[in-house]
């Protein structure tokens, strides 16, 4: 491989229309970029990058490595992955909550009187479902409980319904799956949105290279803020 292209990972999945839009807007990207294509890796030789698309999960692992230079990830993957990797925009789409939520009917009945807290004081027990253990536990660290973190790959609205936990942490965009499983949320956590990532090393080697396309991308998210306010004028 040339190593002479800024290398650009991309997430699959929710970002991946985002993140492709914006770089249109900002002036890069205008090679073929398709999630679900064959094609893993595409050349803009115009403007000097090469396109990694690869999981969303795995964008800070290939940014922490070396194997790219910047690249797009989700605020809730850098704060559960804790990745050595330095965060340059918020990019602000892809919004999401990280929150706890517990069982609607017992919250509606009182056992929640007090947060976590007034219900560790009453039930002795405090067992939390997550597939982001890091952030629950963190979460738990600052708020000095003493819960169980159980961690699910998937479907942990599950966990409280079969007694296998109290309450979870999730990361929530519109809340319509914690309803549908009778679930409603006690504290938010944080919010998150896509960030514009890179790789310490390279940022501060690569500078003059990396500079214009994080000033084209800066330009692009301001000039669609501006559209935004304008339009709501």
């Amino acid at each position: 491989m040339n190593r002479d292209f800024i290398t650009f990972a991309l997430p699959k999945g929710r970002l991946f229309s985002s993140a492709v839009s914006l770089l249109r807007e900002a002036g890069l990207g205008e090679v073929p970029l398709e999630e679900n294509g064959r094609r893993l890796i595409s050349v803009d030789e115009k403007s000097g990058l090469r396109y990694l698309i690869c999981r969303a999960a795995d964008v800070p692992t290939f940014v922490e490595y070396g194997a790219a230079d910047l690249g797009i990830a989700g605020k809730d993957v850098i704060l559960e992955q804790g990745k050595d990797i330095c965060e340059l925009l918020d990019l602000g789409f892809g919004a999401c909550r990280f929150v706890v939520a517990v069982p609607a009917a017992k919250f509606e009945q009182g056992e929640f009187r007090g947060g976590l807290s007034g219900y560790l004081a009453r039930s002795g027990q405090l067992r939390v479902a997550t597939k982001f253990p890091r952030v629950a536990e963190a979460f738990l660290r600052s708020q000095g409980l003493p819960g169980e973190i159980i961690k699910l790959s998937g479907n942990i609205e599950l966990a409280p319904l079969v007694g296998l936990a109290e309450v979870i942490i999730d990361l929530v965009s519109t809340g319509r799956t914690l309803k549908e499983n009778n679930l409603t949320p006690l504290i938010e956590i944080t919010r998150a949105t896509a960030r514009l990532v890179a790789n310490r090393v390279a940022y501060r080697l690569k500078y003059d290279r990396l500079a214009p396309v994080v000033a084209a991308l800066r330009g692009a998210l301001e000039r669609s803020r501006n559209n935004v306010s304008g339009s709501i004028e």
